[in-house]
């Protein structure tokens, strides 16, 4: 089985993480930065704005059991691509919505995408934006598998657990737990 990356930006890592765990075919999520200038990013540096990363996921998934297709559907449903720099009360450049594409098939999937919301809404307003993959670099191990550890915290029961049920509700089919560590 040879798996494939898939780098999300999408708002507070936390929420991504946690629906892409979810999600069967999905092998390991990793919460990390993207998209700076510094070669060693610290997520107070990123909360700052001063490196110019993006919180983002990076997600391994297997392509035989779930499509990157699918993962951008449901990436695009679980957030608002259409807000500039901001995810509800996650405000900053380091929320903003974003793709690193790995390869030209990435590239074409993800423009697709936009193009079909882009429609549906009737208008250009899809503010995610489509970049090359960039170095990844993983976050503080505080970061990792969040929702799992603190789940009775506010802001996961606030915030992330509603992107869980959405998840559950519209792509029953994804959920599983096809997947390993």
């Amino acid at each position: 089985m040879a798996l494939e990356t898939a780098l999300f930006g999408g708002g507070c890592f936390w929420c991504l993480e946690a629906v892409f765990e979810e999600v069967s075919g999905v092998h390991k999520v990793s919460s990390g930065y993207c998209g700076g200038e510094s070669t060693a990013p610290d997520y107070y540096e990123v909360c700052a704005g001063s490196s110019g990363h993006i919180e983002v996921i990076e997600c391994h998934f297997d392509p035989e059991i779930v499509s990157y297709r699918q993962l951008l559907d449901v990436f695009f449903a679980i957030h608002d691509p259409t807000a500039v720099d901001h995810q509800g009360n996650d405000v900053g450049p380091q929320y903003r919505s974003v793709i690193f594409y790995a390869n030209e098939v990435q590239r074409l999937a993800a423009a697709e995408c936009i193009r079909q919301i882009n429609t549906a809404l009737g208008a250009p307003r899809v503010v995610t934006e489509l970049r090359p993959a960039a170095p990844f670099y993983l976050a503080e191990d505080s970061h990792q598998s969040y929702y799992r550890r603190h789940d009775g915290m506010p802001y996961c029961q606030i915030v992330i657990a509603p992107k869980l049920r959405l998840l559950l509700e519209r792509f029953p089919k994804l959920c599983g737990s096809a997947r390993s560590s």
